[in-house]
């Protein structure tokens, strides 16, 4: 009876409807709860399988391995909610990717290198793809944002509140029933996810530790083959040096001397040559760039090319009118079209066609303007084994002797520290080409202008008085020889402190001529600074061989001469320096 009387109270409905409007916000309350969180959660694990793939992709994308990131982005599958993913690399070029069946990754702006997005019930990620700081692409997924049984799970329970008001805590509790049993699945689905996250980061760690040894194999393997190519290369010129310098002794005849001394000084400058490519390869030869006009440049380089081609090679130039002006190291790009051209010479054994051809590329897809060169020829071919290799360092299908496996590689770091690409087409039996894409520059190249040529034997003063930084004696006494027949009276110290002294007791010289590399705390471009600083009026000349120092010694504006010179480029520099600092100094 108490129960009929409280049912029969006209104050029940409004408690009812009380009760039920509070239970009602409650559980919407609880429902937006639950799918925020759930979105958060979805966001924080899928943001975290972007970043391992980001992570796991780095490798590939370095050394432009799309099979590899193929691989990694195959791996994410395991993730039922994972619809797509796709590796672009920095250029917003598609490298790796996969879809189910009606799902595609959205676009993003290239400019866009890391976000989350809910749009359509999806959730979109994309990660950069990063190594040592440098930018290499991005890393993108798109991925459920709440499986379809949970949602309609949650959907239900709401519209059971609704419709069955006098059953709302019932309905409530089975909603909340199912909700925990939800969670629990998302729960159970999230530790398999991290349980197949950790084999993942296993299997990738094994291989990592087998690249690794391949790579070290591959490093033993390439080491041994470039010493014996350079060796060998290195003793046909200690040979000829050698023997000529002896038979210079054993000879008086001019005509002789003059041709063994022409041999020899042949065999120091391809010596020198020599180390100029492995000191390109090593990036310690800084770049020289200048603006060029590349046709004009490549149509001088024609005669070149066919000396160093054999007779039966045909050399064609294809080069449009109008090619876009580039910036880059005029040396380096004749030694890069060079090793191209006898890498194509050794592929026709038989003869063939050379083709060097040259158009413009406007922007598209968000690349700058750029130029496209070609380099074909009618050759063997590669397999797409050595094709894929043909950039690694040292690597060469050349027997001992014929090949360090420096070329291609000092190609391809030529084009990519001047900004640009490179590429290589290629089938067995059907030739090679070689592209290079280099960027546009909207600076405008110089008119050339005839290069002074000083009056042979030409010392700058006749009583010049030189101060020689050299620590090497073997190299300071050559020096010598060369600075007395010069006409140059000089003093050697060796080391820049010593040079320092020298100058605080006896300040009347005409010239510093110093090494770059020296032992002690300061090297020649130091010296060179606090000699400009004492003595602002005191001329610098600096050498060197090997230094990282030298594109900063250009770029302050002190002349540079490099190792091995002879004789008259000596003259000349010095000369060309002496001049210069009369020029700046005032007359008294």
């Amino acid at each position: 009876m108490p129960l009929l009387a409280r049912l029969r109270s006209s104050r029940f409905p409004l408690v009812a409807l009380a009760s039920l409007l509070v239970l009602l916000i409650a559980g919407v309350a609880i429902a937006i709860v639950n799918e925020q969180s759930l979105r958060e959660q979805t966001a924080r694990e899928a943001g975290a399988q972007a970043d391992l793939l980001a992570s796991a992709v780095s490798g590939a994308l370095a050394f432009d391995d799309r099979q590899a990131a193929q691989d990694y982005v195959d791996a994410v599958q395991v993730n039922p909610n994972v619809l797509a993913a796709a590796i672009y690399d920095e250029n917003d070029r598609l490298v790796a990717s996969f879809s189910r069946a009606g799902e595609a990754i959205s676009p993003v702006a290239p400019s866009t290198t890391r976000a989350t997005e809910f749009r359509d019930g999806r959730l979109h990620i994309v990660r950069p793809v990063e190594q040592a700081g440098q930018a290499l692409g991005t890393a993108r997924l798109r991925v459920l944002e709440t499986p379809p049984a949970q949602r309609f799970s949650r959907i239900a329970g709401l519209m059971l509140v609704l419709g069955l008001g006098a059953l709302v805590v019932i309905v409530l509790a089975v909603a909340q029933g199912a909700l925990r049993r939800a969670n629990r699945q998302l729960a159970d689905r999230a530790a398999e996810l991290a349980r197949a996250n950790d084999l993942l980061q296993q299997q990738m760690m094994e291989r990592e530790k087998a690249e690794e040894a391949l790579r070290q194999s591959q490093k033993m393997e390439a080491i041994g083959r470039l010493t014996g190519g350079i060796a060998h290369d290195f003793n046909n010129l200690l040979m000829v040096a050698s023997s000529g310098i002896e038979l210079l002794d054993r000879t008086e005849d001019p005509k002789r001397r003059t041709a063994l001394a022409a041999g020899v000084k042949q065999a120091v400058e391809r010596g020198a040559a020599l180390t100029r490519q492995l000191l390109a390869f090593a990036r310690r030869s800084p770049l020289q760039a200048e603006v060029l006009d590349l046709r004009s440049h490549i149509e001088g380089l024609r005669f070149l090319l066919e000396r160093s081609l054999r007779e039966d090679i045909e050399v064609v130039l294809e080069l449009d009118e109008g090619l876009w002006p580039i910036e880059a190291d005029p040396g380096e790009l004749e030694l890069a079209l060079l090793n191209l051209a006898v890498n194509a010479r050794d592929a026709m054994p038989q003869g063939g066609r050379l083709t060097v051809s040259g158009h413009n590329l406007p922007k598209e897809a968000g690349v700058a303007d750029r130029v496209c060169l070609k380099v074909a020829d009618t050759g063997a071919g590669m397999s797409d084994v050595v094709a894929s290799r043909v950039f690694e360092p040292f690597f060469t299908t050349k027997e001992v002797g014929r090949g360090t496996g420096l070329g291609l590689s000092q190609v391809y770091g030529f084009v990519r520290s001047s900004g640009g690409d490179i590429s290589v087409a290629s089938r067995e039996g059907e030739g090679t080409t070689f592209t290079l894409s280099l960027p546009r520059t909207d600076k405008t190249p110089k008119p050339a202008v005839a290069a002074a040529v000083l009056p042979a034997g030409t010392v700058g003063k006749p009583d010049a008085r030189l101060l020689l930084v050299e620590d090497d004696d073997a190299v300071a006494a050559g020096v010598g020889h060369m600075l007395g027949d010069l006409g140059y009276s000089h003093v050697r110290v060796a080391s820049a402190a010593e040079a320092l002294a020298m100058l605080e007791q006896d300040a009347a010289f005409d010239i510093v001529f110093s090494d770059m590399v020296m032992p002690g705390q300061m090297d020649g471009l130091g010296l060179a600074q606090e000699v400009r600083r004492r003595l602002p009026e005191m001329p610098v000349l600096l050498t060197t061989g090997f230094s990282e120092a030298a594109s900063a010694a250009t770029g302050q504006a002190f002349r540079l001469l490099p190792k091995p010179y002879g004789i008259d480029s000596l003259s000349t520099a010095l000369a060309e320096t002496l001049a210069r600092a009369a020029a700046r100094t005032p007359p008294t």
